[in-house]
């Protein structure tokens, strides 16, 4: 590994024959053998020298490492006792060190206590002093020392906490607190004899011994500052008391706007005679303002409750509006700091919504609002609230807005009812094929309503009112889904008569055979697309409602009710179009049950019946699918459900076709096929654009069509020998029902002892059913064992072999 070798000789796995081989590949190469031989010698006289010199090297090694650890033995001893000798060295020289330390320790011991000695004893005189000064200061009401002194007091007197245990500290301490309640009770009677309870105020105005008064409140305890607020605030606002009493005029809603002038005035004359009394961190104003706010919200209810009887609804509004007014105006000018312990609490920012109906509510409950269809999908930026004074005062008319929701629900009621008189004088609205089909006007006007007032509602209240509005928007839903969407869908009338086989085989291109014309096939399309924008926009508004509540009653909030009628509404739309198609293609089938197949002479083009079929599909598809452009998913089932309704009807006739000759059934696989291509076209049949149909759709028509094709072959195939017949009527259709058999039997033709005899063979053939199944008309076909499989194989085979 050191030395790494190429020579074959050094290899691990040398193997001397190979090595031979490689040296004398060929037998012309034996005649340098001499010459090889010499080397190979010549090699290991050399590898004999090289040992020998390494056996002669090692012999004086092992001494040599006897003697080499022997003086490395000496050398660690040596290194050990010095490391010792260090040890005691440094053990020595640490007490010497502490020695030396000593005294310096004791020395700054006595230096820090006697530095805390002082400390105190400054302390302690400047707390004597200060309560000697603070005594006389208090005697002489000279407030404006007293504010800075009475702080340095405190804050000395709490470096003597914990020792007041000293009888001379616990002195100095109580009267401090006998100082600061002498304080208390002298300002409050400063202030009681400036702003007297009874009477006028002193018309000297305030002095600066009561700015300075306020500055001592502030160091005192927080209750003197909060009764000296509470008395000014109640004497200032006695006069609003007097002036709006119940039983004045001014006192009702529609002279509010009075009482928001008054406090404004008010605000004003504060400012000018007592703004710089107050200290600023007081926010003395805001303090007036809110408790205005709450008198006036109590008083309004009290009066409100007494005269409930006179309360309208316009009236009603309107003293809302100023008042929410008047809220937004104090956002503008307060903060809101002193609401922290009221009963209003700032709103909570709501999480980002992409529902459609939020836009900016900047506006009053007058404004227009507009709501597209097309921007119900864009999600708009949710306002975040930013008024802490929303609803101090307006809370107050929360229990009356009954009469706003009774107003609302009268509004809503003429509202349907003016769409119904509409409907019914301009008619159903022409199709609009280039957006996909017309949307009734009055469904976009109706929820342009329900924002305008979910708008005002919220501004009002977020509570009860709001559920009761909800449940107000339920009702005409329901009564806009069932009077203006189900009550003009085009009613069914049955055919007084059905056409016959020469009518129907002389039926023109063009001639109208569907029940519905176009104008109602076109209204059908616009009730079906109105009814899918209800759909999504009243989930959207269930969304915004649950927005604008109180969290607490976001689970009362639920439209699924109101949505599962207009999705009824859908699905009887898209049905009413599928029944339309479906009687029209009605009279085709009919004439293809009666036609007779055992006289067909030769298989031609697509017979009449078919193209009459055909006609029909191409005359209702297009018309349906370009007033459902915008709604392909419903298109799609109208697609689904037909042919789910049609394809069974088909074979129904299908059975009804007997006998039939085998050209005739090769006529009827033929025209069966027609049909089969011209239904998986059906999505996009006369469009100028292709679409690949729905997979779900394509698999529907194929699996139904085959089976029809299936059933014609059958038909097709000859019936002896029986069992070969049997076997094939059961490989093809996989259909063990004896009702189903009986039928292509009639197909074929047969006489009764003849389908006897092959319905008993039928019943020997059937596979059994699986155990704990019962035996009914019509079994799922099991799938056959490898058994029986080869079974059947070598049967088939030997009847072929038989009959060739």
């Amino acid at each position: 590994q050191v030395f790494p070798s190429q020579d074959p000789l050094d290899r691990a796995d040398f193997n001397a024959v190979e090595y031979i081989n490689t040296l004398f590949p060929t037998e012309q190469s034996l005649a340098n053998i001499d010459e090889v031989v010499n080397k190979i010698r010549l090699k290991i006289r050399r590898l004999d020298d090289n040992i020998r010199t390494v056996v002669r090297g090692q012999t004086n090694v092992g001494q040599d490492g006897r003697q080499a650890l022997e003086e490395a033995q000496k050398a660690i001893q040596q290194l050990f006792g010095k490391i010792k000798d260090i040890k005691d060295k440094a053990e020595k020289s640490e007490q010497m060190v502490k020695e030396i330390t000593r005294d310096i320790k004791q020395l700054d011991h006595a230096k820090r206590h006697l530095t805390t000695s002082i400390t105190t004893l400054n302390h302690l005189h400047m707390l004597a002093g200060g309560v000697d000064s603070l005594e006389a200061m208090t005697r002489r009401r000279q407030y404006g020392e007293v504010a800075n002194l009475l702080q340095g007091v405190v804050n000395v007197l709490e470096h003597f906490n914990k020792y007041m245990g000293i009888p001379q500290i616990r002195q100095l301490s109580e009267r401090v607190k006998a100082a600061q309640n002498e304080l208390g009770q002298q300002i409050l009677a400063d202030f009681e004899e400036a702003f007297p309870s009874q009477g006028t105020k002193r018309p000297g105005g305030p002095s600066n011994v009561l700015r300075d008064a306020c500055l001592v409140a502030n160091v005192l305890d927080p209750r003197i500052k909060q009764e000296i607020i509470k008395k000014f605030i109640k004497q200032h606002l006695s006069e609003y008391l007097v002036l709006f009493q119940e039983n004045q005029d001014v006192a009702w809603l529609d002279k509010i706007d009075r009482r928001y002038a008054w406090i404004k005035r008010q605000l004003v004359d504060y400012e000018e005679k007592y703004g710089r009394m107050f200290p600023p961190d007081w926010c003395m104003t805001e303090r007036i303002a809110v408790e205005f706010c709450h008198v006036t919200r109590t008083e309004l209810a009290k009066i409100m409750r007494t005269r409930a009887k006179e309360i309208e609804v316009k009236l009603l509004l309107f003293a809302i509006q100023r008042t929410t007014n008047f809220e937004g105006l104090l956002a503008k000018r307060f903060s809101g700091c002193t609401l922290a312990d009221g009963t209003v609490k700032k709103p909570e920012v709501p999480p980002p919504s992409t529902n459609p109906f939020l836009e900016d509510e900047t506006g009053t409950e007058t404004d227009e609002i507009v709501i597209e269809k097309n921007d119900m999908d864009k999600p708009k930026k949710p306002k975040v609230p930013d008024n802490p004074f929303h609803g101090i005062v307006s809370k107050c008319f929360e229990p009356h807005l009954y009469v706003y929701i009774e107003s609302q629900d009268k509004n809503l009621g003429e509202l349907i009812d003016r769409f119904v008189a509409d409907f019914k004088a301009q008619g159903p609205p022409k199709p609009n094929v280039d957006e996909g089909g017309a949307v009734l006007p009055s469904c976009a006007d109706l929820f342009v309503y329900y924002k305008k007032c979910m708008v005002q509602c919220s501004q009002l209240s977020t509570g009860e009112p709001m559920i009761a509005l909800t449940t107000i928007f339920q009702k005409y839903l329901r009564e806009y889904a069932w009077k203006i969407l189900s009550g003009n869908l085009p009613k069914t009338t049955s055919s007084s008569g059905g056409l016959t086989i020469t009518s129907l085989l002389k039926e023109k291109e063009g001639s109208e055979v569907a029940k519905f014309t176009l104008e109602e096939l076109c209204l059908i399309c616009s009730i079906l697309s109105t009814a899918e924008y209800c759909l999504a926009t009243t989930q959207q508004l269930e969304e915004k409602l649950k927005e604008k509540v109180d969290a607490s009653l976001v689970e009362r909030i639920n439209l699924t009710g109101e949505m599962d009628t207009f999705s009824i509404v859908i699905s009887n739309s898209i049905q009413l179009l599928v029944q339309d198609l479906d009687a029209a293609c009605d009279p085709a089938l009919t004439a293809m049950s009666k036609m007779q197949w055992q006289n067909v002479e030769h298989v031609g083009d697509q017979s009449p019946y078919v193209t009459s079929v055909i006609l029909h599909i191409k005359q209702n598809v297009p018309i349906i699918r370009d007033n459902l452009a915008s709604t392909r998913k419903y298109f799609t089932q109208f697609c689904i459900k037909f042919a789910n309704s049609f394809i069974p009807k088909f074979i129904n006739h299908l059975f009804k076709c007997k006998p039939i000759s085998m050209v005739g059934a090769e006529q009827l696989l033929l025209d069966t096929h027609s049909l089969k291509m011209v239904l998986l076209d059906l999505p996009s049949i006369g469009s100028q654009v292709v679409r690949k149909a729905p997979a779900s759709y394509t698999k529907i028509v194929v699996k139904g069509m085959t089976r029809a094709e299936m059933i014609l072959k059958v038909v097709m195939a000859p019936h002896e020998p029986p069992v070969v017949f049997v076997d094939n009527y059961i490989k093809l259709l996989a259909d063990c029902s004896t009702d189903t058999f009986q039928k292509i039997l009639d197909m074929k033709g047969l006489k009764r002892s003849e389908q006897s005899s092959m319905l008993d063979l039928f019943r020997q053939r059937l596979p059994a059913p699986p155990s704990g199944v019962e035996n009914t008309g019509s079994l799922s076909l099991s799938t056959p064992t490898p058994e029986q499989e080869s079974s059947r194989i070598r049967k088939l085979e030997k009847l072929i072999k038989k009959r060739l």
